[in-house]
This record gives structure tokens, sequence and C-alpha cells, in this order.
């Protein structure tokens, strides 16, 4: 079979790049994955905490809300204990920006239109140049401006394209160009409707995300299709999964639908089968158990998990490590495509867990040879991959 797939090739939309702090979004920079805490911000070790374990699940770039000064004054704290860059959250009240923009933020979150005047948009513009912020306007279906609403009687594409574009032409009017823009509403139709819409009106990056999506099974769902139908179109340079879950949920699902469209590679991607009365070992709790084990697993790389020999022995030889469920609780153990050896079920677990890391760590190992040979490091190897 020919290693050329033109049914798998997605086009990405051109888009200018911005920096987010060290992080570049849009261009041809890899999709970022974005969350947000929803700890109290003026309680710096719980945010920080929770920032925390977001970086371990892989975020690119968290978002902080600044209700208050209390938040901007924790805020500084914060940025210093994060590893990746920060967008402040700001509504409203454009003191709030100024104060995060002076505390370290990376991004600032706005509407410009819904800060007051045009000195008060130059101000938060020059507060943002100042600090090397990037800025991110969020337009949302619940919160449309009212001669939007009077003029198109609901919430549609075109009216938050406009509401876009009008936020975009008060950063513009300011000489500021270093912004990105969401589209956003629970309304699955109407948020694709309009980030297409808008994809052919500016050239600049654009954040996907569903909003109010849902629960974890249904917010993943709903986004899934949206975000999916946009990312498929090539649309998309950076993303947030909303859910009514924790943050490193949204990181993880995130990770989840990019590594089905082949966009990112990041972790491990299971294949495993909805298993039947054929299954030689109980595929649902072990495919449970191993992505939960295999969480700290950042090296991209492919593991099969097939309750019997039906299906089981194609899929595995498409993946790097596979298993395949077998009589009398043995059960055959492939790598690199081939069979290997077999595994008792009472093994199994820890064994398959074993084989990944193992599997990991030769990648990583090439990878750094790899750019030891040409003057580059593992990171780059891997950012390479991704």
């Amino acid at each position: 079979m020919s290693s050329i797939r033109p049914w798998r090739d997605i086009d990405r939309r051109k888009s200018r790049q911005i920096m987010v702090g060290k992080v570049p979004v849009g261009g041809d920079a890899p999709i970022t994955v974005q969350t947000m805490t929803n700890t109290l911000t003026s309680d710096a070790k719980a945010t920080i905490d929770q920032i925390r374990r977001c970086e371990e699940a892989g975020a690119d770039i968290i978002r902080v809300s600044c209700p208050d000064t209390d938040s901007t004054a924790a805020f500084g704290e914060i940025v210093k204990a994060a590893e990746v860059p920060l967008v402040a959250d700001i509504h409203f009240h454009y003191k709030r920006a100024l104060e995060a923009a002076d505390a370290g933020a990376a991004c600032l979150r706005i509407n410009p239109g819904n800060i007051g005047s045009s000195e008060r948009v130059a101000e938060v513009v020059r507060a943002a140049k100042a600090n090397g912020c990037a800025i991110r306007i969020g337009v949302n279906a619940g919160s449309l401006e009212r001669d939007l609403l009077e003029k198109y009687g609901e919430p549609c594409p075109e009216a938050l394209v406009e509401s876009a574009l009008d936020h975009i032409k008060l950063l513009q009017d300011h000489d500021f160009h270093e912004f990105k823009v969401a589209v956003k509403a629970s309304d699955v139709f109407l948020a694709v409707a309009a980030y297409m819409g808008l994809a052919e009106a500016v050239d600049c990056p654009l954040h996907l995300g569903i909003t109010e999506a849902g629960g974890l099974i249904g917010g993943t769902v709903k986004s899934s299709i949206g975000m999916g139908n946009l990312l498929w179109a090539g649309i998309g340079d950076t993303l947030r999964v909303s859910l009514s879950a924790e943050p490193e949920e949204e990181v993880r699902v995130g990770f989840e639908m990019l590594k089905a469209l082949g966009l990112r590679t990041r972790g491990v991607r299971v294949v495993s089968c909805p298993s039947c009365a054929r299954q030689g070992f109980d595929v649902i709790r072990t495919v449970m158990a191993l992505e939960e084990r295999l969480q700290h697993i950042k090296t991209p790389l492919s593991l099969s998990v097939l309750g019997c020999v039906v299906n089981g022995p194609g899929e595995a030889r498409e993946t790097d490590i596979g298993i395949t469920g077998g009589g009398g609780g043995k059960h055959m153990v492939y790598l690199s495509g081939v069979t290997d050896h077999h595994v008792q079920s009472d093994d199994m677990l820890d064994h398959i867990v074993e084989l990944v890391e193992a599997k990991a760590a030769e990648i990583e190992s090439d990878m750094s040879d790899a750019g030891d040979s040409d003057g580059s490091d593992a990171g780059k190897a891997v950012e390479a991959a991704e």
C-alpha cells in the first residue's frame, strides 16, 4: 500500500503568527491547547496548584480570570510560578487589564468595545505594547452588543463576525496587531458558521471553542463535532474545550481531538475495541487502567488493546505496541507490528505499562541522538514531531 494518503491531508488556513509569551500561535506553529483555571485567583496557592496539574496534562497556555484587584494583586505571584504563558481574563473594567499586563500577563482576553471610551482602549493597548502582551478578542453569542441584536434580531453568524470585526478595528486603529479572535457559541451550528465566515474575512489567528459545551461526556462530544469540523477544514490555531469538568480534563480532550486528526501527537494514542463475548480479557477495565497509568507519557506512540483475534492482529500490526486476547488467560504481544511473545492475564497490565515506558525512552533517545547530530536538542525533536 502506498504511504501517500491524500485523504488524510488537512490544508490549514494561512494565518499570520503572533506570540503569546514564548508560545507561537498561528502561521505554521502547532495548534495549541488551552484551558482556564476555576479557583479563586486571589488564592494564589490553589491557583498555582491547579495550573501545575494543567501543565502536567500538557496545556500550552492557561487563562486566569482577573475580576477584581485582589485577583490582579495575586496574579504576579501566579505568573512567576507558572511554566506556561498565562492569559488574564478581563471583563468590562479596563484597569484590571492594565494591572494584569504590568503583573506579567502574556495575553489579555478582552472585548475592546466593552471597556469604555477610545482613550481607555488606547490605555490598554499602550500597556499591552509596553509589556509585550498579545490580546485575545472574545466574542460570545450570549453577550452580543445590543445594536447587533437589534440589527439581526437574534445571535447569528453574521452578527458574531460583525462584532469581531468591530473589535478588531478598535485595536487596529491604535496600530495594534498582536491579537487572536474567538467567536464562540454554545450552538454548534452557529459557532461553526461564524468561524468559517470570520476565517474568510481576516488573517489573524483564530481561537476555537464551543462555549458552555456541558459536562465531560456531553461537552466532549459537542466540542468534537464543532471544533472537529473546523479543524478538518483547516481552521483554528489554538483551542479550548469548555467543559464542566476539571481543567486538566479539558487539556486531555483537546489533545485527543488533535491526535484523532493527526494535528498533534503528544502522548499515547490508544486503539481499542469496544469488547464482546469473544474477549480474552476485560478490555474496558484494562483500557481505563492504562489511560490512567500512562498519562505521564508525553512521547508520541501508539498502543492497541484488542480483546480477541478477529480484528486484533490487523490492528496490532499498525501500532508500536499491541496486545490481543487469547484463550486460557494467555495473550499475544506485538512489538512494532510483529508478534513477539505471550503474557498471562495477571501480569498483563504491569507488562504493558513497562513496554510503553521502555518504548517512550527508546524514542526519546533516538530523538536526542538525531538532535545531537544536527545541532538541535531532544526538545526540538519532540516539537518537530508534533
